[in-house]
Parts: C-alpha cells; sequence; structure tokens
C-alpha cells in the first residue's frame, strides 16, 4: 500500500514538473496566437465575402475534382495541391459561399499551426505581430479564401522553416523534425518549384553543418510533395525536363528579367500584371514594400547584439531566395508570387518593431510607440483600401462571366458543349461546357477536332468584339454578348450530323431485319 500511495506521489510530482510554472505562460501564448487566426478567419468572411465567383486559375483547380463541371486544361507549371485542398468540398458540392467558408477556416487553422512552429525562438508577442503583420495584407487576406496555392506555399515555408531552427535546437525534439517534413510536403505538393527556392538555404545549411537527419528529413519531404507532379511529368509531358521546359515557357521563359516594378504596379490590387503597364500606384499603398527590407534589416542588427543571429538570418535568408525568381527572372507579375517572402519576413520584423518600442528609454518611449502605433495604423488602412478595390472588381468581373453564361444559355449553348477562344476557361465554367484552344499556353485541341465537336454538341467561339475570329469559325453566325464577339456553330451541322446518325441506325436496322427475315423464312423452309 506504501509502495502505491509512493508511486503516485511521484506520478503527480512529474506532472507538476512537466507543467512548472510557466504552463499558465505558455497556455496565454497559445490563446494569443489562436485569438490572430481567428480574427484572420473572421476578416477574411467579413471583408472577402463568400459570395465572391470562381477565378480563372479557381477554375481550373477546382473543376479538376468537381463533377458538376468539365475539367479545364491543366497546364505545365501547375500542381494538383489545391485541387486536393478542395476535393473534400468542390467532390460533391458545387457551392462557392461554402468552399469560401471551409477555406477560410482551414486558412485561419493554417496560420495558428505555423505560428506555434516559432514558439520558443521568438517571445509571443514577437509572434502575435508578425502573425498579425502577414494576415492584415491586403494580399494574404484577398487570397486565404481563395483556391490558389501561393497561401499555402508560405504556411508551410513557416512551418518548415520554424521547425527546421528548433530541430536544431533541440536534437532530441521528434515534433519539430516532422514539421519540417509536413512544411515542405506542404509547399511541394503546391508549387514544388518554389519548396525548391525557399528551401535552398535550408540544403546550405544543413550539408555545411552535417546535420544528416534534418537533411533527409527535409529531402524526404520535398520528395514526398512533388512526387505526384514528377510522375505526371513522365506521363503526360515526356520527362521532367520536358515539363519544366513546358513550365518555363508558359512563364515567358524563365531568365534575366527585372520584375521589381512590375511587382510595385501590382501592389495596387491587380490579381495579374502581364503585361505590366501603366502608372505606379499612390505611394501610400507601396510605401511599405521600401519600409519592410529596412525592418528586416534592423532586425538582423537587433538579433546579432542579442547573440541569436541564426534564427533572424535563416528565414529573411529563405525569404531572399523564395522572392528572387519572381523579381528576377519572369518577366511579369502578381502580387501573391511574393506571398511567401512575407511570411518569412513578417517575424523578424515584428521583432525589429518591438525593438523600436522598447529600446528608446525615459520620454522618448512614448513617442517611439506612438509613431510606430501610426504607421502601422496608416499601412493598415491603405491595405485595407486595396482589399476593398481588389474585391469590387473581382466580384464584377466575374459576374460578368456569369452575365455571359446566361446568354450563351440562351443562345442555345448549353451543357454539353464546347468553348473556345478569348477567355472560354472562366466563361466555360460558368457555361458548364468543355474549353478548347488550339494555339498559346492552354492548346488542348485542334479545328478539326472543334468541327467535329461542332457535328454533335453546341459550339461557341469568343473573341473581343470586333476581332478576327478564327478560320473554322468565320462562317458561324456572330452575336455580340457585352464586349464580346460569340460565334455559334450552326443547328444545321448538328441537325444533319443527327439526321445522318439517324439514317444510318434506320438503314442498319432495316438491313438487320430483312437479314433476320430471310434466315427465318430459310429455317422455315428447312422444317417443312
Amino acid at each position: 500500500m506504501t509502495d502505491g500511495s509512493n508511486a503516485i506521489l511521484v506520478r503527480r510530482r512529474r506532472r507538476e514538473q512537466t507543467a512548472g510554472p510557466g504552463a499558465p505562460q505558455r497556455d496565454r501564448g497559445k490563446r494569443a496566437l489562436a485569438a490572430v487566426a481567428a480574427v484572420f478567419t473572421l476578416a477574411q468572411l467579413a471583408l472577402v465575402r463568400p459570395v465572391l465567383g470562381l477565378g480563372w486559375d479557381e477554375i481550373v483547380y477546382v473543376s479538376q475534382v468537381t463533377p458538376h463541371t468539365p475539367a479545364a486544361f491543366f497546364s505545365a507549371p501547375r500542381s494538383r495541391g489545391v485541387s486536393l485542398l478542395v476535393a473534400p468540398v468542390a467532390s460533391w458540392s458545387a457551392s462557392v459561399p461554402l468552399l469560401r467558408v471551409y477555406l477560410a477556416l482551414v486558412s485561419g487553422l493554417a496560420l495558428y499551426l505555423a505560428l506555434r512552429a516559432w514558439r520558443g525562438l521568438f517571445p509571443t508577442r514577437v509572434l502575435v505581430v508578425g502573425g498579425a503583420l502577414f494576415a492584415s495584407l491586403w494580399v494574404t487576406l484577398f487570397y486565404g479564401p481563395q483556391a490558389m496555392p501561393n497561401y499555402w506555399v508560405a504556411v508551410g515555408a513557416l512551418i518548415c522553416v520554424g521547425c527546421f531552427l528548433r530541430a536544431r535546437q533541440e536534437r532530441s525534439v521528434r515534433v519539430a523534425l516532422w514539421g519540417v517534413a509536413a512544411g515542405a510536403a506542404l509547399m511541394a505538393w503546391m508549387r514544388p518549384t518554389d519548396a525548391v527556392y525557399v528551401t535552398v538555404p535550408l540544403l546550405v545549411l544543413a550539408l555545411a553543418r552535417r546535420h544528416r537527419r534534418l537533411l533527409l528529413v527535409l529531402l524526404a519531404g520535398l520528395a514526398a510533395g512533388a512526387v505526384q507532379w514528377v510522375i505526371e511529368a513522365y506521363v503526360g509531358h515526356g520527362g521532367l525536363g520536358e515539363r519544366l521546359s513546358e513550365a518555363s515557357r508558359i512563364q515567358g521563359g524563365l531568365g534575366w528579367h527585372i520584375a521589381v516594378d512590375d511587382q510595385l504596379r501590382s501592389l495596387g490590387g491587380r490579381g495579374l500584371c502581364r503585361p505590366c503597364t501603366g502608372p505606379m500606384p499612390n505611394p501610400l499603398v507601396v510605401v511599405w514594400w521600401f519600409v519592410l527590407p529596412a525592418l528586416a534589416g534592423l532586425g538582423l542588427l537587433v538579433a546579432a547584439r542579442a547573440r541569436r543571429l541564426g534564427r533572424t538570418l535563416v528565414p529573411l535568408a529563405c525569404a531572399a531566395t523564395a522572392a528572387l525568381p519572381y523579381l528576377f527572372m519572369i518577366g511579369y507579375a502578381a502580387p501573391r508570387f511574393l506571398t511567401p517572402t512575407y511570411a518569412l519576413l513578417a517575424i523578424p520584423v515584428a521583432d525589429a518593431l518591438w525593438h523600436l518600442v522598447k529600446a528608446p528609454g525615459g520620454k522618448w518611449r512614448p513617442v517611439a510607440a506612438t509613431l510606430v502605433a501610426l504607421g502601422l495604423a496608416g499601412h493598415l488602412a491603405a491595405q485595407l483600401a486595396v482589399l476593398d478595390g481588389a474585391v469590387s472588381r473581382n466580384t464584377e468581373s466575374r459576374r460578368d462571366w456569369g452575365r455571359t453564361a446566361d446568354a450563351l444559355h440562351r443562345l442555345g449553348v448549353r451543357p454539353p458543349c464546347l468553348l473556345t477562344g478569348h477567355e472560354s476557361i472562366p466563361i466555360g465554367y460558368y457555361t458548364g461546357c468543355s474549353s478548347g484552344a488550339t494555339s498559346g499556353n492552354n492548346e488542348n485541341t485542334t479545328a478539326g477536332a472543334i468541327l467535329r465537336t461542332a457535328d454533335r454538341l453546341p459550339v461557341a467561339h469568343l473573341a473581343p468584339a470586333g476581332g478576327t475570329p478564327p478560320r473554322y469559325a468565320r462562317t458561324w453566325p456572330v452575336h455580340r454578348i457585352s464586349d464580346l464577339d460569340v460565334r455559334v456553330a450552326p443547328r444545321q451541322r448538328r441537325d444533319g450530323a443527327v439526321a445522318a446518325e439517324v439514317r444510318d441506325r434506320v438503314t442498319g436496322n432495316a438491313e438487320r431485319a430483312h437479314e433476320t427475315d430471310g434466315s427465318t423464312q430459310r429455317a422455315t423452309g428447312r422444317q417443312k
């Protein structure tokens, strides 16, 4: 009995030691990070709104797993990660609001897990501010509830880099190793090439310091995420090199292209800047982009003085390599391309902001805190203004696709059907049609195949008003829908094809009936 009581007391003491005096503080830290993620989720639902229709790229990803519309052409640069992400909803429901709510909830949960990966590396207050800075960017709020890969690459980068640093700091922590693998796999699952760029500093560091187990775990995570993309390269593209080459061609040819000014132009709320012309946005909209590297540099100095250089230098190095191809290797821009860079910069920048607030002594500290608060308030106001404009423009453009689809239905273009030409992928999705292209980045058919389809199904070609149609559609009747010239294949083609098919069937049935009658008569004669 005494031994049993002693054992109970020993177990209780161990639990108390495990909990420790810092347990309430750790719980408060978790709640603070959870609050940031919850506010982020609610902000997506309130500011972006679930009624926002699907965009062009979203349609490509969602159409791969939904049974409600034909699958759109899936080009070489794309990966199946987003399609698998939306499959739990899109595979059985066509509701876009339901999909938006699901993605907002999952993206909020992912942000919470990503920030938790950095606990123990930075104080909770730094993680809270860093998470809030990243979550309040218009590009993060806008793309969080959308079926797009860039936010998820950013989350995977935060998890992978944070767990990598924790694994180096605490070699015995298995959870950190699992986090490295999971973060790398998530990035490669969404965009394999982005995953490689993000992890280059981690691979170099693991090799230089001979962290073999960490290196193997990181490589295993990358391989697990990219294996499907690589297999698909050999099955459908003729090999890995051919798929990479085709992806480069679609992106305009990877090489030396300075796209810094293009990225600046896109900060005003443009989803895709290709070609990237037009004026620069208001300076108040882009000023944060110039302040960001300065604060990152200050965070590096703060870390050096505090003798914790590694945990700041590594995410900054990963942020730089993640940004490299999108600033200097492609000839166009989209603000979402730099989402992983912003995520990795957020925590060192938050560390620098806390330093600016706390470093001054005496009467200067309230002044510094006030200036930082005013700067952050102005930054937030600018981000929300850009977000509002982006949501309004995209809502209207996607409704316009829906109105065009309704007009096509009135012209007799109903599923099953085929659309070709200008914006055939998004308008085809809203119409319920397949989409085809005889040239360009989404080439997936030929003129002959389109004409053969027109013999069986409704087919329409879309072109900007006044544009020159392709040869196969020049004789088709033209209709004006908004700013589009819509040429619909004449019904005579289908009616003639159907009549010929009916004649063939009737003729075939008559011949078979005649043969049957003849056989019956011969058999009767033999019986007699």
